[in-house]
């Protein structure tokens, strides 16, 4: 038994070591007094300095927020939505149909998603720029939240829903009082990894930008192909930390709600205390 314990720390250990030495590798060229990659020859700010005056890149890399917000926020209520409908459907094979509409979306191709976005929007005649990536992230984002808040609803205990009718609750009011409070972990859940997917793609986004409008994939894909700049990976150190913050944020929002679910304690004199004038 611990020699399994042993080789699957050892396993882990060499997973993890393959996935973070390149970005640690990238972080640690970004402060390269030099220009490449090659060699280190000096610790510096310079690439950072220059990524602050770097204009058009501050821009691309706000746009890309702004997209990744906006799409996230709306995937977020159209999923939630989307998952208690499927949840709540009364034919069980109906539910089970759009379940696995749901995981055929999540699971096709960026490039053909991305290309079948290009072609609507063609034969509709819509403009391809800021609004076209965002209704593409959008889209491919709400099957994410599906998938995330789906589970919460599993776990839900439906006796409160019962009960809250049974009392003179009417739907808007089961909704705000009982569903969501106890499904809200997916939702963030969801809206964390809907914002993430949003400032990581690439493959849809490369289909649907135009008329000067960029994400920071394409962008930085566009300028990777002209040669090494270390002002790439000055900013691909800042989308690491930022994406680091929000996982500490989902995760303490995580912690915050596990700490509210805590049964009481069996102790008499907790209950002597809660009860005494």
């Amino acid at each position: 038994m611990k020699k399994n314990t042993k080789r699957s720390s050892v396993y882990l250990a060499v997973v993890f070591i393959l996935l973070y030495l390149p970005i640690l590798y990238l972080f640690f060229y970004s402060f390269n007094k030099a220009g490449t990659m090659n060699q280190f020859q000096g610790f510096t700010f310079k690439h950072y300095s220059a990524l602050q005056k770097d204009t058009r890149l501050l821009i691309i890399a706000l746009d890309t927020l702004r997209v990744a917000l906006l799409s996230s926020l709306a995937a977020t209520v159209i999923g939630t939505l989307g998952a208690i409908g499927i949840y709540f459907s009364r034919a069980k094979r109906t539910q089970r149909i759009l379940i696995n509409l749901n995981t055929i979306l999540l699971v096709s191709p960026d490039v053909i998603i991305g290309a079948s976005f290009l072609l609507l929007f063609t034969l509709i005649g819509f403009r391809l720029g800021f609004y076209s990536v965002l209704v593409s992230h959008i889209a491919f984002s709400i099957p994410i939240v599906v998938l995330m808040v789906l589970p919460k609803l599993e776990e839900m205990n439906e006796h409160m829903i019962t009960a809250g009718r049974d009392l003179g609750a009417n739907q808007w009011q089961v909704l705000k009082e009982i569903i969501l409070p106890d499904i809200r972990p997916g939702v963030f859940a969801g809206f964390f990894m809907a914002f993430t997917y949003s400032i990581d793609d690439f493959a849809v986004s490369f289909f649907v930008t135009g008329n000067g409008f960029a994400t920071l994939a394409v962008e930085i894909y566009s300028r990777a192909r002209q040669g090494v700049s270390l002002e790439i990976n000055a900013l691909s150190t800042l989308l690491f930390l930022v994406t680091i913050g929000l996982v500490l944020i989902y995760y303490f929002i995580q912690k915050k709600q596990r700490s509210k679910k805590q049964p009481l304690s069996l102790d008499p004199t907790n209950h002597e205390k809660a009860v005494r004038p």
